[in-house]
């Protein structure tokens, strides 16, 4: 394949987006009996999870860019593993639709249809099937305000 590897994911229905395969480690899917919810915490933290013997903070990424939460009656979520320098979290997205590989030339300025909420975790955007791929920033995204306090796993 040419190009670099990303792995694309749906936020909701209407919006799909990419990570730069650079700071994923894994995906998978996890039961909702596995999560343990923390109280006192942002709505974007889901809860906690032990997974392969490391604990590990499930976050709402589409609610932690001010999108549309991920539905609650859910049975599972399907998390993205992502670890940048000694933090690792589980960003749980709606759906994960596989890799892709892109020439980085393709990577055009974020257009005026971006939210504010997803502006400061936005790297650029990719054209496909004319709609935008958003480029998200894992490093942006393990520097959120309300995940700072975070201890690493």
């Amino acid at each position: 394949m040419a190009g670099d590897a990303y792995l694309k994911f749906h936020l909701d229905p209407e919006q799909a987006a990419i990570f730069s395969m650079q700071h994923v480690q894994e995906v998978f899917t996890l039961a909702l009996p596995q999560l343990t919810p923390m109280p006192n915490m942002p709505p974007c933290m889901l809860g906690l999870i032990n997974h392969r013997n490391r604990v590990l903070w499930v976050v709402d990424l589409a609610l932690l860019l001010k999108l549309n939460p991920l539905d609650t009656a859910a049975q599972q979520y399907n998390l993205i593993v992502i670890q940048v320098g000694t933090l690792s979290l589980a960003l749980a997205v709606q759906q994960i639709a596989g890799m892709t590989w892109f020439e980085s030339n393709r990577i055009q300025l974020p257009t005026g249809g971006a939210t504010a909420g997803v502006m400061p975790y936005l790297r650029g955007c990719i054209w496909q099937d004319e709609a935008p791929l958003l480029l998200l920033d894992t490093a942006a995204i393990s520097q959120a305000s309300m995940l700072r306090n975070l201890a690493p796993s």
